[in-house]
């Protein structure tokens, strides 16, 4: 369960001891799994210390301290988010993008505002029609690419809010569009360098396979957005500085007007946050430490779900995921541990 709802609620198995080949670990908490992540994160910073330049494809100093920014915005230590945040944005090791960089920056690896992303190389990690990029390609664009994902309408109407938002730049045509012609911009490019050429190929990011593009795990994007949420909850609110890191990411939109002192609110950073980090795995789980209701788009091309309501928020069961047969078999302790949804 989310930290902020019941950090006493059962976690996953956790030592820091060799084990025996029979050994049967039981849940321990939430509070104690973030405690050791806590842990393990403080260990890290202080063993590279020592070395503070960027470490493309290896987590580094400052990727350090960008997860655990992340891991305290969702503990909800503000402050402690916050120091993260500030001290690698005052390093100056990293550069956000201007608006006119940020669509070409999907084609190429380890740019200025790449903490940490992790190299996929055709000879060892391509998956090809496996990848992320088939994934959220557009049904039959390339054999293989089913067309499973498509942006929902309450997110093409945010990023539609600025016809100029250059995010529209990795966005393309999807499987509605592909089944009725009718233009929809629901496909995500960023994971094949951005949207296809005229002649049918992708961009990819600089090698011979478009399909192995560099999974970019935390950007500076999302640290000034850590920033900005944090500055608006810290023990000492701070709306001029909450605004001021939201406002560098906003450039995205030109013709959104900036937060100011008056305006900013934790919904404005949230729908940012929409638009910047999308199909980046982070939006259900913002949406759920939030405690906002989600809202799926069903009735859309009126697709039935039968396994949960239209609507749902973290009081639904199945916001976390069963234990596998598989891990219960493995473990047979956790057979009275399964989560309650599942039971």
């Amino acid at each position: 369960m989310p930290y902020n709802l019941d950090k006493t609620s059962p976690g996953v198995p956790l030592t820091i001891t060799t084990l025996n080949s029979d050994a049967q670990l039981k849940r321990v908490t939430v509070e104690e799994n973030y405690t050791q992540i806590i842990s393990d994160l403080n260990a890290g910073k202080e063993l590279l210390a020592s070395d503070k330049s960027t470490q493309n494809g290896y987590i580094g100093y400052y990727a350090n301290l960008a997860i655990a920014a992340r891991v305290k915005l969702y503990m909800e230590n503000y402050d402690g988010a916050l120091a993260d945040a500030q001290e690698i944005i005052g390093s100056g090791k990293y550069k956000l993008y201007q608006p006119s960089e940020w669509v070409s920056s999907w084609s190429s690896q380890f740019g200025s505002e790449s903490i940490f992303e992790i190299g996929m190389f055709p000879n060892e990690s391509d998956l090809g029609s496996a990848s992320l990029g088939y994934y959220l390609m557009r049904f039959a664009q390339k054999s293989g690419a089913s067309g499973y994902f498509l942006a929902s309408d309450y997110f093409l109407n945010r990023l539609g809010e600025d016809a100029g938002d250059v995010r529209w730049g990795v966005m393309d045509n999807d499987e509605y569009w592909y089944n009725t012609g009718t233009v929809r911009k629901g496909s995500c490019y960023k994971y094949m360098g951005g949207i296809a050429r005229s002649d049918g190929s992708f961009p990819g990011d600089g090698k011979e396979a478009a399909t192995a593009v560099n999974i970019k795990v935390i950007r500076l994007s999302e640290i000034y957005l850590i920033a900005a949420e944090a500055a608006l909850h810290a023990n000492t609110p701070n709306k001029e500085d909450a605004a001021k890191y939201l406002n560098e990411i906003r450039k995205r939109a030109p013709n959104i007007a900036p937060a100011t002192v008056a305006t900013i609110t934790d919904d404005m950073i949230l729908k940012e946050r929409s638009k910047e980090l999308f199909c980046e795995g982070q939006r259900y789980f913002d949406m759920i430490r939030k405690n906002k209701s989600i809202e799926f788009n069903d009735d859309f091309q009126d697709v039935p779900v039968s396994t949960r309501p239209k609507i749902i928020d973290r009081s639904f069961g199945k916001i976390v995921l069963p234990i596998s047969q598989d891990e219960i078999n493995a473990n047979p302790a956790l057979s009275d541990e399964q989560n309650p949804a599942y039971k």
